[in-house]
């Protein structure tokens, strides 16, 4: 992504950083929980040969601001409409991943005159089960072990054991190297503060906290895109399942030896479902009274 530099706009005081490259129909890409823009590295260029992209760092993640403030589904889903229309973007298709997801369903629904189209790539937000560490970074008083724990100098030790491990065939998490690259980068109390609020927003010892599934409904007035890898560790790939059969009309691709970072782990299989969606689905026009009618006969059900 070097070619595409970072850019910047100040909204509500905060400076928000994206990338943006091409030309053509709106393409949103949201990245999830430890992720930045960099998340759509291997598949953004050529996206943006046929597409406008635009790939933001949300709050509190990756170059943008961490403020002390509101870090919900919601107000994620707010601060990305905002940078939308100062870019002057009135339409888009909205794909989520991880955290991400979930923030593009609350796009839709918020929205719904916004999204022309819905890709929903290993989603939180349809089911109660999540990774284990996950759950643990969500637990009460963690953000003052985990400044303690994840220390550069730590991370460096870590980083050449796990170097010396690769030589030899093993592997890592990838979701415990993706959240300690992400951690061991914060510089300051603030940023460690909105690492940690993020993940609290949605997620608690429990699991998930927060569920979409009663307004999955809703899904059926937009093309709905469900892509999954079989090997996710962090969210069980029985969600996509799920979510597939509450949402009329969705198409459900599972993808063979992938993991949780379908971007980054399996570009090519994810370009390959995703540029076939965009090319047989026509983009949503939901209107206000549309959108109305399907509330109500949501409501009689």
């Amino acid at each position: 992504m070097a070619k595409h530099p970072t850019q910047f706009v100040r909204i509500h005081g905060h400076d928000v950083a994206y990338k943006a490259a091409g030309s053509g129909p709106a393409l949103v890409l949201v990245h999830g929980i430890a992720g930045s823009s960099a998340t759509w590295a291997r598949v953004l260029p050529e996206l943006a040969e046929t597409h406008t992209v635009i790939a933001p760092d949300l709050l509190g993640h990756g170059e943008s601001a961490k403020p002390r403030g509101d870090y919900s589904l919601g107000a994620y889903a707010s601060g990305i409409r905002d940078l939308l229309v100062l870019l002057g973007i009135e339409r888009a298709t909205f794909v989520g991943h991880s955290l991400g997801g979930g923030i593009a369903m609350q796009l839709a629904y918020q929205f719904p005159d916004m999204c022309e189209r819905l890709v929903l790539v290993a989603s939180g937000g349809l089911g109660k089960e999540v990774s284990p560490l996950l759950r643990v970074i969500s637990a009460p008083g963690s953000e003052y072990v985990l400044p303690v724990v994840l220390t550069p100098r730590l991370h460096g030790l870590f980083e050449r054991i796990g170097a010396v491990l690769s030589k030899t065939g093993m592997r890592g998490d990838p979701l415990l190297q993706e959240l300690w690259a992400s951690y061991t980068r914060l510089t300051d109390a603030r940023a460690q503060r909105a690492f940690v609020h993020t993940i609290r927003s949605v997620i608690d010892v429990a699991g998930q906290r927060v569920s979409a599934r009663d307004r999955l409904y809703l899904a059926q007035e937009v093309p709905t895109l469900i892509m999954w890898g079989n090997r996710d560790r962090v969210i069980p790939v029985a969600h996509a399942s799920i979510a597939h059969e509450l949402m009329p009309g969705s198409r459900l691709e599972i993808v063979p030896g992938a993991g949780h970072f379908l971007p980054l782990e399996r570009p090519d299989a994810f370009m390959s479902v995703l540029q076939d969606f965009l090319a047989t689905t026509e983009p949503a026009q939901v209107s206000n009274e549309r959108w109305q009618a399907v509330l109500a006969r949501g409501a009689e059900d």
